[in-house]
C-alpha cells in the first residue's frame, strides 16, 4: 500500500518506526521505502514515459538501498527490448505492455526475493496520486 503522512523525523526514522509497527501489528517481516513529498514529486517530473498509454504502462522501482537498485538496473540493461530510465540513486523506471506487466522480462527479475527487502514497484498513475496527496498535506 501507499502511506502519506507528515512528521518531524528524518525519512530513515520514519522508515524505522513503521515497519516495526507493521511487524508488531501483522506479525511478518514489513519492509517500506520512504521518500519526501519533494522527491516523490521530482521522480514524476523526472520520468521520462507516459502515465497513460493504451499499450504501455509506465511502473517506477523505488529502493532503500541503491546497491541494489544498482544490481536490478544493470540486469534490466541485459535485457534485449527493455525499456527503462535510471531517474536516481533510489528509482529506475521502465515499461511493461499493458496487460503483460508480470510475464514481463524486467517484471520476473524485480519480483525475485534478494530484492523484496529494499524495493517496491508503483504505476507511475499511482506515484502521481501520492504525490498529489502529499501536496495536499502542505
Amino acid at each position: 500500500g501507499n502511506v502519506v503522512l507528515a512528521s518531524d523525523q528524518d525519512p530513515a526514522a520514519v522508515k524505522r518506526t513503521l515497519e516495526k509497527c507493521l511487524r508488531e501489528a501483522f506479525g511478518y517481516d514489513a519492509w517500506v521505502v520512504v521518500l519526501t513529498a519533494q522527491r516523490v514529486s521530482e521522480l514524476v517530473a523526472a520520468c521520462p514515459y507516459p502515465a497513460d498509454d493504451k499499450a504501455t504502462h509506465t511502473y517506477i522501482t523505488l529502493a532503500s538501498d541503491t546497491a541494489m537498485l544498482d544490481e536490478l538496473d544493470a540486469a534490466g540493461t541485459a535485457l534485449e527490448g527493455t525499456e527503462q530510465k535510471r531517474l536516481g540513486p533510489e528509482a529506475l523506471a521502465w515499461l511493461a505492455p499493458a496487460g503483460g506487466t508480470l510475464d514481463s522480462p524486467f517484471s520476473k527479475i524485480s519480483s525475485k526475493a534478494k530484492f523484496k527487502a529494499t524495493t517496491t514497484t508503483r504505476n507511475l498513475r499511482t506515484l502521481i496520486k501520492v504525490r498529489d496527496a502529499a501536496a495536499a498535506l502542505a
